[in-house]
């Protein structure tokens, strides 16, 4: 490998980290940006939002935006608990009731 093809290779993924690091710093982002930070396919957020199971706002009918910290909040909605907090809230619902 050539040392030319070596340093296009890095400034390539010097310029996609620092798209990363300016989807984090935007507000607000449009549809592509949205999946780029979700992960996720085109189709599969098109389906997201033509159900309204993701929150987006489409101001002018045709274009999609998304505002990045609600789209966080939708990431960690249905929080999966652990086996070690099930047996706390179980322990703690034992002890609580005893008394009574």
């Amino acid at each position: 490998m050539s040392t030319e093809t070596m340093i296009l290779e890095k400034l390539s993924i010097i310029e996609q980290k620092l798209e990363e690091q300016n989807l984090l710093k935007k507000e607000v982002l449009n549809f592509n940006e949205a999946i780029r930070y979700l992960d996720i396919s085109a189709s599969h957020m098109y389906k997201l939002t033509s159900q309204k199971l993701i929150p987006h706002f489409c101001p002018q009918g045709k274009k999609l935006y998304f505002n990045r910290i609600e789209l966080d909040e939708w990431l960690q909605r249905n929080r999966q608990v652990t086996e070690d907090e099930i047996e706390s809230m179980a322990a703690n619902y034992i002890m609580k009731n005893k008394r009574q």
